[in-house]
C-alpha cells in the first residue's frame, strides 16, 4: 500500500540516512512512499552497512516500523532479499524472534524472495 511518509517517517529514515537530503527515488523519479527500500537501495552501501544504519534506531522507531509493516504501510517489496534477511535477524536480536516470524510471514504472503 503506497503512502505519504509521515514526519515520524521522514525523522527515522534521516536518523538511519542522515546523507538523505530529499525524498524522491533516483531511479522512478517519484517519492518515496516507504523507509526500508530507500534505505537498503539508495543509502546502505552493502548489508553490513545497512545494519549499522539500523543500529542508529531505538526500540520504538523500530517498533514503529514493524507495526508499519504488519499493517501493510511499510512495503518490503523492493528491498533485496539478503537486506530482508539482516532486517529479520535484527528484529530478531532487539524485539524477539516472534516479531521477526511475523515480519517473515506477512513477507512471505506477499510474494516475497524465493526461497
Amino acid at each position: 500500500m503506497a503512502r505519504i511518509l509521515s514526519e515520524r517517517d521522514v525523522t527515522i529514515l534521516k536518523k538511519s540516512a542522515p546523507e538523505c537530503t530529499g525524498l524522491v527515488c533516483a531511479g522512478s523519479g517519484g517519492p518515496y512512499r516507504s523507509i526500508l527500500p530507500p534505505l537498503a537501495n539508495h543509502y546502505a552501501a552493502d548489508l553490513a552497512d545497512f545494519w549499522e544504519r539500523l543500529e542508529r534506531l531505538n526500540d520504538d522507531d523500530l517498533r514503529y516500523l514493524v507495526g508499519l509493516i504488519l499493517d501493510g504501510s511499510e512495503s518490503l517489496g523492493c528491498v533485496p532479499c539478503g537486506h530482508v534477511e539482516v532486517f529479520l535477524t535484527f528484529v530478531t536480536d532487539r524485539l524477539g524472534r516472534d516479531t521477526a516470524l511475523s515480519i517473515l510471514q506477512r513477507y512471505e504472503s506477499e510474494d516475497g524472495c524465493a526461497r
